[in-house]
């Protein structure tokens, strides 16, 4: 760290992400000496998603975020594609309203970051915390290398790899169940082609999920964002499910490979033609927060927000994880600002900000959809069901001179997808059941 940086603040954040960013600037708003530690190389510059961000929980801190924040296009249709070989069959919704909007998380985090720097926040980048510092029980602050910073109150929004919480004891070390792997390309092909190509208005975009063959049949999916003027497009593998694929000789292709594929394949490739491919990055993601939250989000001097707590929630259909951490962020200052203006941040004082988080919508959200992860890890959703639904179809529009019923389509369809009608109603049933 620079010398001319105090070595004492009331609070520390850990890491410049939305959560760690929502916290400094509510608590540099409210008049409290806060310092941010980034170990990238500024704010936002080690963040990486798909691009859709819900909206409502980010304007319980920025109010005035749709005049302000970085948004490029605003989510009016949302589309799901079953894929098997060049077949394609594709459900789409034209949203009613203005819910979520599309935006590249490192601009996001940046702007965020921002606010709380103007707010009198101090940031400083390209620092690893090695360690937080605790005495007697108590959290005093965090150390880098041989520099120490000391704080009333650490918050910790390393994000998913979560080193820091590992060596308190507070979380265990990451299982290959636990998480998946995120690859994503970006894809300059400017707002007129994008606006023509899928029929879109000014402003408007598109969220776009794909199952089955564009995943090797690895739990996961595809997504398609849509952007200003360039379309982010990507992977989500289960990393364990992936590990065992790839250990038994299922799965033959790397990943940079599946993306190629998915990236060229016969139908989607028509909307980008030959535009070039600006960047490429990967990160991991939580596969069922309840399962990697922390066994706590709190000791005296210490609380736990966003990724870190395992605040992400994946419907398998939807995935809430921006708004999840900003939230957070809100509710750990909240309480913090509490306890520093009482008797200070002691164990039953910031009890309370997990008492918060169970209350909030978020942990709600999570309990209502508990166990979908398990569900959504069988391969059979990822090959059979998009091979039966093109099956299906294919039945129904590819005959020349006769024309089935629905119902002799339907059992020829799970017929020839070797699916067993009873077995797949009933794991219908459980996925609907926890969605």
């Amino acid at each position: 760290m620079s010398s001319q940086t105090p070595t004492k603040f009331d609070v520390v954040v850990v890491g410049a992400g939305p959560a760690g960013a929502s916290a400094a600037y509510l608590l540099a708003k409210a008049g409290y000496k806060v310092l941010i530690v980034e170990r990238g190389r500024g704010a936002g510059t080690k963040e990486l998603f798909g691009g859709k961000i819900y909206a409502e929980p980010l304007r319980t801190v920025w109010p005035d975020l749709d005049k302000e924040a970085p948004i490029h296009r605003w989510v009016t249709r949302e589309r799901i594609s079953f894929v098997k070989g060049e077949r394609v069959t594709t459900v789409e919704f034209k949203l009613g309203r203005k819910v979520a909007f599309t935006t590249y998380l490192t601009e996001m985090a940046k702007w965020m970051t921002n606010k709380a720097v103007e707010s009198g926040a101090i940031l400083v980048d390209e620092v690893r915390v090695d360690e937080i510092i605790v005495e007697n029980g108590r959290v005093k602050g965090i150390r880098s290398g041989p520099d120490t910073i000391e704080a009333d109150v650490v918050v910790d929004a390393e994000g998913v790899n979560r080193i820091l919480l590992e060596k308190l004891g507070l979380a265990e070390k990451i299982k290959p169940d636990q998480v998946a792997l995120g690859v994503k390309e970006v894809i300059n092909i400017g707002k007129k082609a994008m606006n023509e190509r899928l029929l879109l208005d000014e402003g408007e975009g598109l969220a776009w999920f794909m199952v089955g063959d564009v995943t090797a049949g690895i739990p996961g999916g595809g997504f398609m964002y849509t952007m200003k003027d360039t379309i982010a497009l990507g992977l989500v593998l289960h990393i364990g499910k992936a590990y065992e694929a790839a250990k038994t000789g299922e799965l033959k292709h790397t990943v940079p490979m599946l993306l190629e594929k998915l990236r060229t394949h016969p139908f989607f490739s028509k909307i980008w033609g030959d535009a070039d491919v600006l960047e490429y990055g990967a990160h991991m993601t939580i596969e069922g927060g309840l399962r990697y939250m922390p066994k706590k989000l709190y000791m005296p001097g210490l609380v736990v927000v966003g990724d870190a707590a395992g605040l992400l929630l994946n419907t398998g259909y939807t995935i809430r994880g921006v708004d999840y951490a900003v939230y957070s962020g809100k509710l750990a200052a909240e309480t913090i600002i509490e306890a520093l203006e009482s008797d200070g941040p002691t164990e039953e004082n910031l009890r309370k900000y997990e008492e918060r988080v169970r209350e909030s919508f978020m942990f709600r959200e999570l309990v209502k959809h508990r166990g979908i992860e398990k569900v959504m890890e069988d391969p059979m959703f990822f090959t059979k069901l998009p091979a039966m639904l093109n099956i299906l179809l294919a039945k129904l529009y590819e005959q020349d001179y006769e024309e089935p019923t629905v119902l002799e389509a339907l059992l020829d369809s799970v017929k020839e997808s070797d699916v067993s009608l009873s077995k797949f109603m009933l794991k219908l049933f459980s996925v609907v059941s926890k969605l």
